[in-house]
């Protein structure tokens, strides 16, 4: 009895020990293929960077015009060390956040309500569409026009980028909601409010996360068109203190931080994308 118990024991130990291993060969393996999808998407930048600092030593062109990436870096460490850098990010993070949250929200808001409401469509979505051709530097002059040079003005600049993509693809993700699915829906004898929180809102969820990540990019262009036409503070003014006193590693500074952070900010939403949608078997290429 003792001998088959132990047997046993043995046996139990052995398949925990299995799926411990099996376990972490997954783990190793994810690891090694998001460094190996790093490393392809880092050669090409890298392979750039490499020929434009060659380029600029071989004196092929003026570093008054176009400085080398060692220039570049030594700029961001002068602005780095002497703390400007994270005064003028922190001011553009903070203007581009309460401008994407105030746009994005009402854009949201108003998908939900004229997605729901046919009424509402007729009422507002025309307006809506005509208002969304207009461009941010053809608007820009007349909020601050009406605003003055302040925050407000750079504000409202961000969160008219941020309400359109929001809006269109809010409103958008819930009138392509399949309707055989609100036929099995009256089959179930769901009631309205099951209907929008457990059939409506997760089939418009894509479309709504698609709407997210437009809206997050255009609220970082519109902070970019509010800050380099009139600012005194954030990295736009950096831009353009670099352009008057013909700063070329000082524009690049600005142009960088632009791509970098609104790069981080866009595959943040992707991760979000990916994690809340884990459950749509789509084409990976």
């Amino acid at each position: 009895m003792s001998n088959r118990v132990e047997a046993l024991s043995q046996a139990t130990q052995g398949m925990e020990k299995s799926k411990i291993q099996k376990l972490e060969f997954v783990r190793i393996k994810w690891l090694w293929e998001r460094v190996n999808d790093f490393v392809i998407g880092a050669v090409v930048p890298l392979l750039l960077l490499v020929i434009w600092q060659v380029s600029g030593d071989l004196g092929l062109f003026s570093p008054s015009y176009l400085p080398t990436p060692l220039q570049i870096a030594a700029e961001f460490r002068s602005l780095i060390a002497s703390g400007e850098l994270t005064q003028h990010l922190s001011i553009s993070l903070q203007r581009a956040v309460i401008g994407f949250l105030i746009g994005g929200s009402i854009g949201l808001l108003f998908g939900f309500l004229v997605g729901f409401v046919q009424k509402l469509e007729f009422m507002l979505d025309p307006s809506f569409q005509m208002l969304r051709m207009i461009p941010h530097l053809a608007i820009a002059p007349l909020i601050i026009l009406w605003f003055g040079f302040g925050e407000v003005s750079k504000i409202v600049i961000i969160a008219n980028g941020a309400f359109f993509p929001m809006y269109i693809y809010t409103f958008l993700g819930i009138r392509n909601v399949d309707h055989k699915l609100f036929e099995v829906a009256k089959v179930l004898n769901f009631s309205k409010s099951k209907q929008i929180f457990r059939l409506i809102l997760p089939a418009a969820l894509p479309g709504i996360l698609l709407g997210l990540r437009l809206s997050v990019a255009i609220s970082w262009l519109g902070l970019v068109v509010a800050e380099l036409i009139g600012s005194q503070e954030g990295i736009g003014f950096l831009i353009n203190y670099g352009k008057q006193n013909s700063s070329a590693e000082l524009i690049f500074v600005g142009v960088i931080i632009f791509a970098v952070i609104g790069k981080l900010v866009d595959s943040l939403v992707r991760w979000l994308e990916r994690r809340w949608l884990s459950w749509r078997d789509s084409f990976q290429g």
